[in-house]
Order: structure tokens, then sequence, then C-alpha cells
């Protein structure tokens, strides 16, 4: 195990679908830290987020996403899942690399739409999109998203089973603190 008390936050970043609820929790019960699911803390306040989302908008959204993420960071060091459009936000983005080593879980478009399709469906920036208009909304998201990150402390390659995922974020995890 990883020592914790010199390890900071580590906040799981990627697209929708990319594995960071599945593998932030498998992450956290391997290192023994609290998980924090930045959407699962939003709905705790509103309820599902695409009713929310449909009747407040975006940027309300965003706005509780950003207050959730401070109250992850503030708290004792954990596992923090992201939402796919978090490092949207400057202040997200700075406080993270404040706070927290990020990892991006990087997946192939390729590996990408499967999981989509099959759990995607439901989130609001996808909501009611199938087949070509489906997977062109996911490539535009992509787009402008995928810079920022690439700002992450370290890239994963994460279109694989769980596991070997949480083994590579592990990997890393340890890579940084030796250095």
């Amino acid at each position: 195990m990883i020592a914790q008390r010199h390890l900071p936050h580590i906040a799981l970043v990627g697209f929708m679908c990319s594995g960071k609820s599945t593998v932030g929790r498998a992450l956290a019960v391997r290192m023994g830290l609290p998980f924090h699911d930045l959407d699962r803390m939003v709905e705790a306040e509103v309820g599902p987020l695409r009713p929310f989302f449909v009747r407040e908008g975006e940027k309300a959204f965003r706005a509780l996403e950003s207050n959730a993420l401070r109250k992850a960071l503030a708290g004792e060091p954990a596992i923090i899942g992201t939402g796919g459009g978090t490092l949207l936000d400057a202040a997200n983005r700075d406080a993270l690399h404040a706070g927290a080593m990020i990892l991006w879980l990087d997946v192939p478009l390729a590996d990408l739409m499967p999981r989509i399709e099959r759990a995607g469906g439901d989130r609001p920036l996808l909501f009611g999109l199938k087949g070509e208009a489906l997977q062109q909304r996911v490539e535009e998201l992509l787009a402008q998203r995928e810079h920022l990150y690439a700002q992450a402390d370290h890239r994963v390659h994460a279109g694989r089973p769980v596991e070997e995922v949480v083994e590579l974020v592990l990997r890393s995890i340890g890579r940084a603190q030796e250095s």
C-alpha cells in the first residue's frame, strides 16, 4: 500500500464513460482511501442529474460540480472521480493542480463509443442521440476537452479491463512518489 500521509488527492479525469467512477471505486478500495464521485455528490444535492440539467441548465450544474470539487479537495486524501467536463472551468483546473495528482484515463474513441452507447445515453449532453449523430457529438466534445485532459500529471491508457487500469494507475502513482 502507498503511504497515505504524504499522498495528495488522486483525481481521475477523462471523457464520459472513460471509467472514472468504476476505476475510482476500485482504486479507493486498493488504496484504503475514500472515493468521491462529483456527479454523485451533485445528485445527493439535487436528485437525478438529467432532469436537473434540463430544468436548470449546464451553467447551474457546473456551479454545483465546482462546489462539490472544492468540498472533496478540502477533505482528507481521497480518490476523486471528476465529471467529463469538470476541467472546462479554469478555477477547477487550478484547484485540481494545486491539491491533487491528476490522472487522465484516456480511452481510444473506438473503445469509448461502445461504452457510451451502452451507458451514456442518459448523459445530458448526449441525450437522445444515436448512431452518427452520437458519434459526431462525442467527437465534438472530445475535441473541446482533450487538450485539457492532456494537462494531467499522468496519462493512463484506460481502454482495458478495470483491474488492469487500476494497476496502471497504481504504477503511475508509485513512479510519481519516487521522483
